[in-house]
């Protein structure tokens, strides 16, 4: 229950602190988030913890959090700004991973000890970091996609809704259908491979749809540090 309770607050915490970033550094913050974002669910991810019965990872929050990000800066700004947010993201990634690989190759010195716990955190197999690239890549951009093909088709205000959840629930099926693909080829068997896919999707999307007055609040309001 305590796994619960306390993962409900962690998700508001995500949603709060994703609202500071942008009312107080408007477009600017929202890349940074996306950057920040991008490295901390895969740290996050490392975590695993049971609710109910069922076992999962973290990160989900402040990953479903990215395509809350990259939705509003298509509302507000445009298509090619949430493929900037993106890249920028893609980039952070590739730029932690590659950075921390080389610390991981220094040799320690006998007394430290922080090596093992680097290499637990950071020492990502190479199936799972491709899984992880890939599944960004792809299910961002077709996220980025389809909110542009709704935002035309729905294009009312009052819309808003429609556009966030219906490129979220695609592009989030997508990326959890590539990671589970690529991370878990050969892993797992047939059926804890669905419930691995399914547990991750539904989780993924239910914190997304739950964000959904979240940016509604963001797209109200007139960011502080908008156009500096």
């Amino acid at each position: 229950m305590f796994n619960f309770v306390w993962g409900a607050a962690f998700v508001i915490v995500n949603f709060v602190l994703f609202l500071i970033s942008y009312r107080f550094f408007g477009r600017k913050g929202l890349y940074a988030w996306v950057g920040f974002a991008t490295v901390l669910a895969n740290i996050e991810v490392v975590k695993t913890i049971e609710v109910f019965g069922i076992v999962m990872t973290l990160g989900n929050s402040i990953y479903a959090s990215i395509y809350m990000t990259t939705d509003l800066l298509n509302e507000k700004y445009g298509a090619k700004a949430a493929k900037q947010a993106v890249w920028f993201g893609f980039f952070s990634l590739i730029a932690s991973t590659v950075m921390m690989q080389m610390v991981l190759a220094f040799v320690p010195q006998e007394a430290d000890i922080s090596q093992e716990a680097l290499k637990t955190i950071f020492g990502l197999a190479p199936q799972i970091a491709l899984g992880s690239i890939c599944a960004y890549l792809v299910s961002q951009f077709l996220d980025v996609r389809v909110f542009s093909v709704l935002k035309r088709r729905y294009p009312e205000r009052g819309q808003f809704w429609l556009r966030i959840n219906g490129s979220t629930g695609l592009s989030q099926f997508i990326d959890s259908l590539v990671f589970c693909s690529i991370a878990f080829y050969g892993v797992y068997s047939l059926d804890v491979w669905w419930q691995i896919l399914l547990t991750t999707y539904v989780l993924k999307f239910v914190i997304s749809v739950a964000g959904t007055p979240v940016l509604y609040m963001a797209r109200s309001f007139k960011a502080k540090a908008e156009d500096d």
